[in-house]
Order: structure tokens, then C-alpha cells, then sequence
């Protein structure tokens, strides 16, 4: 038996039970795992609330590190007694242990502990499809990230540190600002005190910057369009403002023939070889010391519901896990 997270119908966080769930065995292609901590993601809070709807009850969760238990036939990457972490679909990390395909699960290095791991899976692989395999991002060139404080924004702002490229971030209090800043941003923006567009503008000399990452949606959407420099490429990868209302795709031509991809993670590491190579040049970032996992926010698994409060509230920084 696994204590585990569930919810039986979309709402708060209040919606949350928490349940004892029978395990099972895997099967082939699968592998037992047991956790020793669980990822808190904003897609968690989408799925919560039915924004992403899925089939009741679920449990929630979408990353987390542990110890592989038992290897269903055909798995040959893993063994049991291995480290590992994962970020997969379906849901259903929030969990003592479960049963789940073995392709996206990733052996996980000696020295990065379990709370980073389940910290760094969801998070750092996002900054790794958005930095190599989404847009050319050139040493010099300027990203404009929002969040630039949470969990995948401090990511982000080593990664670009680490690979010359200037990324100007954004976030909602001066104290989130210099976070940003203490890991590699090289300007950060309180939009709550000023105009951030503007901003941006007297930041690159009215040029505008190659990249837009956004995952706060609805609130910076127009903004960011705005941000680009001619031919720039807008990424959104998020909605933690609300999903971005339709628009008129002819605006993106007298902008200046601006680009825009809505692209998710789950896309990227659904082939189980690229989901690996992708992992192993995370790990990479961090076992060098070029990118170290903050963790700010500890919570029981039991508290899934204050957790989810401070998550939806922005009163988070860095990397938040539940510890089951």
C-alpha cells in the first residue's frame, strides 16, 4: 500500500484526499519505484482545477526521485536498487510508490540527492527543450523570461549564465529580482513597479530581444509580443495567469514577421532515447556546478493542499517538493 494524493473531482485545493492505494506489480515495459520526494509544478494546479481535464480520481504529480523497486520485462536501463527521477505523463507522482512506464524514468547520478532530483526533473528539462530544442539560441543573444524567480526561472537563469547568452527576467517583488539576479540574470524587472515593456525596450536600445519564454500567459502575453526584436521567436509555455485568449495571427506580420510555438515537455521526451540524452545534459548542468537546485519549500505530502496554496499564491521561490 501507498499513501498517495488524489482528488475525485476538478476545484481548490481543498478537493485533495489523501488515500492508502494498492501498488501492484509491473508489467512489461514498467518498473515499481519508491519515492523518497515528489516535484510541486505549476501543471499540477492546471490539472487540479480541470483547466486540463482528466479521468476521476487521479492522483496528481508529474515528477519525483526515488529507488526502483521491481523491473517488468524488457526494461534494460534500470535495474532494481537504482537512483532514479523522472518527469512522465500521466499524473500520479503524488505517492508514496507507484507502477509506470520505465521509458522517461532516468537513472539518476550519485551526486544529485533525491529532493533535487524530484525538484529538477520537470523543471530543467523544460529549460532544456527551451534553450536547445526549440529556437537557435546563440551565445549573445537576449531572452526575456518571466518568473523569472520560480522554479524554472532560476533554472533558466544559470543556463543562459553558463552558455553566454543575456537573459533579462521579470518577477513580481524586488526581493524575487535579486534572486533572480544571484543566479546569472543579467537585469530582472519588478513588474508590479514598473513598466516592464518599456522596460525591456531601454534594456536592449530599442532593439527588442531574440526571445521570448513565457509561461505566466494571459497577463504578459501582449507585452511580450511587444519585447521582440524583428523575426524574434515567442515561446509559451504556460498559463499560471490564465490560458492566452485567441488573437489575430495577422498582428505577428506589422510586428515584424515575429514567430510563436506553444510547445509542451511531454512532446519532447515522449521517445525514450531523446528523453534520456535530454536528461544526461541536465544532470551534466548539474553535477558541473553550472546550475545547483534551490529548494526553498519543504511540505508532508499530506499538506499537498498548503502547498498548492503558496504555489498559486506566488509566495514560492526556487523549488518546492513534497516529501512523502
Amino acid at each position: 500500500m501507498a499513501t498517495t494524493a488524489i482528488i475525485e473531482e476538478p476545484g481548490g485545493p481543498e478537493k485533495f484526499r489523501i488515500v492508502d492505494r494498492e501498488v501492484g506489480e509491473p508489467g512489461p515495459g514498467e518498473i515499481r519505484i519508491r519515492h523518497e520526494a515528489c516535484g510541486l509544478n505549476f501543471i499540477d494546479v492546471y490539472q487540479r482545477t480541470g483547466l486540463y481535464p482528466l479521468e476521476m480520481p487521479q492522483a496528481l504529480g508529474m515528477e519525483a526521485a526515488g529507488v526502483v523497486e521491481a523491473v517488468g520485462e524488457g526494461v534494460t536501463h534500470l535495474k532494481v536498487g537504482d537512483r532514479a527521477a523522472y518527469a512522465s505523463a500521466p499524473p500520479g507522482a503524488y505517492t508514496q510508490a507507484r507502477v509506470m512506464k520505465a521509458a522517461q524514468v532516468c537513472p539518476l547520478p550519485d551526486g544529485i540527492s533525491f529532493e533535487e532530483g524530484a525538484a529538477m526533473m520537470l523543471k530543467g528539462l523544460t529549460v532544456q527543450y527551451l534553450f536547445r530544442r526549440t529556437t537557435p539560441i546563440a551565445k549573445g543573444d537576449t531572452v526575456l523570461f518571466h518568473a523569472a524567480a520560480g522554479g524554472v526561472g532560476l533554472i533558466a537563469c544559470q543556463w543562459a549564465k553558463s552558455e553566454g547568452i543575456r537573459l533579462i527576467g521579470t518577477a513580481g517583488t524586488d526581493e524575487k529580482c535579486q534572486l533572480a539576479l544571484e543566479h546569472g540574470a543579467d537585469a530582472c524587472i519588478n513588474y508590479r513597479t514598473e513598466d516592464w515593456a518599456a522596460k525591456v525596450q531601454e534594456l536592449t536600445g530599442g532593439k527588442g530581444v531574440d526571445v521570448v519564454m513565457d509561461a505566466v500567459g494571459a497577463d504578459t502575453f501582449d507585452g511580450s509580443l511587444n519585447s521582440l526584436k524583428p523575426l524574434g521567436m515567442m515561446i509559451s509555455f504556460g498559463n499560471a495567469s490564465g490560458p492566452v485568449p485567441p488573437f489575430n495571427l495577422g498582428i505577428l506580420g506589422p510586428k515584424g514577421s515575429l514567430k510563436i510555438t506553444r510547445p509542451t515537455l511531454f512532446t519532447h521526451i515522449a521517445d525514450h532515447a531523446t528523453c534520456q540524452q535530454m536528461a544526461a545534459e541536465l544532470f551534466d548542468k548539474v553535477t558541473s556546478g553550472a546550475v545547483k537546485i534551490r529548494i526553498d519549500q519543504r511540505f508532508p505530502l499530506e499538506d499537498v493542499a498548503e502547498a498548492h496554496r503558496a504555489l498559486e499564491a506566488r509566495q514560492t521561490t526556487g523549488q518546492t517538493v513534497l516529501l512523502p
